[in-house]
């Protein structure tokens, strides 16, 4: 049934070239050599990129920053200067474009705009939306911007259920907009963007996975995706824990504690593989430092070779060698 992974790696192809491919392969041999002499060893530029348009949200979600308005750092967004100079300065080898990080992306008044610059530096590109700005005017925009991938988080199938987690969403609104979405694409026999429909699992709407699947079959999407729900101060346990193990990220100890269900290794290869660009400039290292807590420089001061092959960015790929556990942005990651 699910197509969209089989259209979405030919897109990713498509947007191959041979830097591109020599810039990954060096990626990929010095994080294994970096991990058999233990130490850093970083040979090549990041081959993806998430860019953060904007920190504002419609929605206020209980396990996330842009929802509980609890930014320790900055809110705002980015400028069009800055995000065209990210792009100019790695297009050559950068392979995919995540124009996400926190917030809804939909709010930035030139988010298309900058889809369509990446589009035209020969990038891939991806983003995620909660969906409830795809009015008619948008989803146009969206099928002439170059879009690749459009992630759409639905994480419940009925309205009661929608609403515990996307608190102030509204389940009718992001199923009218992407049933509108797929039906243009469709008229206009568009191949791109793909739909993925991501669903958040939780112990609040576990039991609606069949339905969700029955539904996104219905209207057409191209693939599911069953995401594990990352929850802060998760040791104590959560009703956002599932049930059903196999959709959670966390397991209970004897000691009827809660721990990662997956064991931490001393290595990560997205230290080595991208970043993420704040957006006001920061380059930090993953998704996970929300807060960009981890800055390892700002693209408004420095350019982004000198900050990713920086002494600050080496140090903190050592500490990821060694003693992984150390770093608090790591204690909740599946990486």
């Amino acid at each position: 049934m699910w197509k969209n992974k089989k259209h979405v790696a030919s897109a990713y192809l498509k947007h191959l070239t041979w830097h591109k491919l020599g810039n990954y392969f060096l990626l990929w041999a010095s994080f294994h050599w970096s991990r058999w002499v233990k130490k850093p060893v970083l040979w090549g530029m990041p081959t993806t990129l998430s860019i953060e348009p904007t920190t504002s949200c419609n929605l206020r979600c209980p396990e996330c920053p842009s929802g509980l308005r609890s930014f320790s750092r900055p809110t705002g967004m980015i400028d069009i200067d800055l995000f065209s100079s990210a792009i100019n300065q790695s297009k050559k080898h950068l392979s995919y474009l995540h124009l996400y990080f926190q917030g809804e992306p939909y709010l930035h008044p030139g988010f298309l705009e900058m889809v369509k610059t990446a589009d035209r530096a020969g990038i891939f590109t991806s983003t995620s939306t909660n969906a409830h700005y795809l009015n008619e005017e948008n989803v146009n925009q969206t099928l002439k911007s170059g879009l690749k991938q459009l992630i759409v988080s639905m994480d419940g199938i009925s309205q009661d259920v929608y609403q515990q987690y996307r608190i102030g969403g509204s389940l009718q609104k992001v199923q009218k907009g992407l049933s509108l979405l797929l039906q243009k694409r469709q008229d206009s026999g568009q191949a791109y963007p793909r739909i993925t429909l991501q669903f958040l699992v939780t112990g609040q709407n576990e039991h609606q996975i069949p339905e969700l699947h029955q539904w996104a079959e219905e209207i057409g999407v191209d693939e599911v995706e069953l995401k594990t729900t990352q929850i802060y101060n998760f040791e104590n346990g959560s009703p956002l824990i599932p049930n059903d193990e196999k959709h959670s990220r966390y397991v209970r100890t004897k000691e009827g504690k809660w721990k990662l269900k997956k064991k931490q290794e001393n290595k990560c290869w997205r230290m080595w593989q991208g970043a993420v660009l704040t957006w006001d400039g920061k380059l930090v290292p993953c998704c996970f430092d929300k807060d960009a807590s981890h800055s390892m420089g700002n693209l408004q001061d420095k350019p982004l070779a000198m900050i990713w092959k920086s002494r600050k960015y080496q140090e903190f790929r050592k500490q990821l060698l060694t003693d992984r556990k150390q770093i608090d942005i790591c204690k909740n990651c599946t990486e």
